[in-house]
């Protein structure tokens, strides 16, 4: 019956996740096409065909947003399996850092970090640790105990610091040299570095 309370909504309204999503990408979208200083809470509900009061219903201000769209855009490094050596573990690793970095997320969050304030900064830093970095350690340790095991890494290549030279030359050639870390360049820091860090 028209004009009844029972109506149901028109077909195609977005509810729920998938409105999330629609937002969500929608802000990825803007960060990669316009950056952090430009992006607006409009401009992100019309690129999600919705309206603002649904953003601020789930996301109190543009940093809430800006921080979830990146969390949740961030491909998953995800487990490596056994290669049959230290030098192609890491090997693997690399690469699917790279691919995280790469990403349209990794790349939002990059230009983000460039952008925002001092205020806004240790929040995104935040995204970068737990989406990325803290993961990393975990598989690096991971591996470098299946090599211990396996015997292909010194029994002492435990120290603190092992663990932060992969993610900090990543991160330390892509922010400051500009590297795109091609397959060479990620052969070379395996074999030129990480080889001879763990088994001399």
């Amino acid at each position: 019956m028209v004009g009844s309370r029972w109506s149901v909504a028109s077909p195609g309204r977005r509810r729920g996740p998938e409105l999330e999503r629609a937002i969500l990408d929608a802000a990825l979208e803007q960060l990669s096409t316009i950056g952090w200083n430009a992006l607006t809470m409009e401009g992100v509900a019309a690129g999600a065909h919705t309206g603002k009061a649904a953003l601020y219903r789930r996301w109190p201000s543009k940093a809430d947003l800006v921080a979830d769209a990146l969390r949740t855009g961030l491909p998953r490094i995800g487990d490596i399996p056994d290669c049959g050596s230290i030098r192609e573990d890491l090997y693997l690793l690399c690469v699917r850092m790279r691919d995280v970095m790469h990403s349209r997320a990794g790349q939002a969050l990059r230009s983000v970090l460039h952008e925002c304030d001092h205020m806004h900064a240790d929040r995104f830093h935040g995204v970068i640790w737990s989406g990325l970095h803290e993961p990393a350690q975990r598989l690096i340790r991971e591996l470098v105990g299946r090599g211990i095991e396996r015997g292909d890494v010194r029994t002492d290549a435990t120290g603190a610091f092992v663990v932060d030279v992969i993610p900090a030359m990543l991160m330390y050639r892509a922010k400051v040299c500009g590297s795109e870390w091609v397959d060479g360049d990620i052969a070379a820091l395996i074999d030129e570095v990480m080889v001879p860090l763990f088994t001399v």
